[in-house]
């Protein structure tokens, strides 16, 4: 893996955790300016989201919410672009998850784009 891969395998690896320990504001470092981001909802096509304080406040508000679990399923990373497989459960039922996936890139160590997908 060369060194741009391993810093956004980090980059990756560092935004999934302030997710799975509910810690938004260690997403403060990671979003750079000019940050779009695609929701998964509402279908077909999700809500947008452009500029750093958009997409930070989008992500921030679902990595404070104490009842949503997410579960990373893989991470990937190469050059500039990262992936992250997840699975997001709302409530103890095994029934209430569904799976997803967030397609990232990266420029100057900061996420610039966030595409949000979920299997229906």
């Amino acid at each position: 893996m060369n060194a741009d891969s391993e810093m956004t395998r980090k980059l990756m690896e560092r935004f999934n955790t302030a997710f799975q320990q509910h810690r938004p504001e260690d997403l403060d470092d990671l979003i750079g300016e000019g940050c779009v981001l695609e929701n998964t909802a509402p279908a077909p096509d999700g809500a947008r989201y452009e500029g750093r304080e958009a997409c930070l406040n989008f992500w921030k508000g679902i990595a404070s919410s104490a009842d949503l679990v997410f579960e990373e399923e893989d991470i990937w990373a190469n050059e500039d672009r990262g992936i992250i497989r997840w699975q997001l459960r709302w409530s103890e039922d095994g029934a209430d998850r569904v799976r997803g996936v967030n397609i990232m890139r990266v420029r100057d160590g900061k996420i610039v784009e966030g595409l949000g997908y979920v299997k229906a």
